[in-house]
C-alpha cells in the first residue's frame, strides 16, 4: 500500500508541474492563440515493479515537444523526435535492432501521462528488464 501511495504522489506531483499552467488557459478569457501547435506535454515515470499500481517509483520527468523541446527530460530534443517519428504511439516506437539482452526477469514499468498533439495521453508498459526496456523505448524513457 506504501508504494501505491509513493506512486500516487509522484505522478500527481509532476501533473501538477507540467499540467498546472494549462488549467490558467481555461478561465482566461478568449484570446488568439499563443502558438499555432497543439499541446503535447507529458510526465514520464519509471519504476521497479510488475505494474504502475505496485511499482516503486524511481524517476519521474516532464517532457514538452510543442512548439519545442523541454522540459527535465536530459535528451528532450531526441525524446521529442523519437515520438514524433512514431506519431505519438508508444507502442510504435522504433526498438534498437542490434541489442542483446539477458534474459533476467527485473520488471520495470514505465508510465506517460499528459497531451500529445492535444490529445489525452495515458500508456503504462511493463518490461521484462532495464536492458530491454532501454532496447524498446530508445530516448524517450532514457533518463
Amino acid at each position: 500500500m506504501r508504494t501505491t501511495a509513493r506512486w500516487a504522489a509522484t505522478l500527481g506531483l509532476t501533473a501538477t508541474a507540467v499540467c498546472g499552467p494549462l488549467t490558467g488557459a481555461a478561465t482566461a478569457a478568449p484570446a488568439a492563440p499563443a502558438s499555432l501547435y497543439a499541446p503535447s506535454a507529458l510526465v514520464l515515470t519509471v519504476g521497479h515493479g510488475n505494474s504502475a499500481a505496485t511499482a516503486t517509483p524511481e524517476r519521474a520527468v516532464t517532457l514538452n515537444c510543442a512548439p519545442t523541446a523541454s522540459g527535465t527530460h536530459p535528451a528532450a530534443p531526441d525524446a521529442c523526435a523519437d515520438l514524433r517519428a512514431a506519431g505519438g504511439d508508444f507502442d510504435a516506437l522504433t526498438p534498437k535492432a542490434d541489442t542483446m539482452c539477458m534474459k533476467i526477469w527485473n520488471p520495470v514499468v514505465v508510465t506517460a501521462q499528459g497531451v500529445w498533439e492535444g490529445k489525452r495521453v495515458s500508456y503504462e508498459r511493463t518490461f521484462a528488464n532495464q536492458c530491454v526496456m532501454n532496447a524498446a523505448a530508445g530516448s524517450v524513457f532514457a533518463f
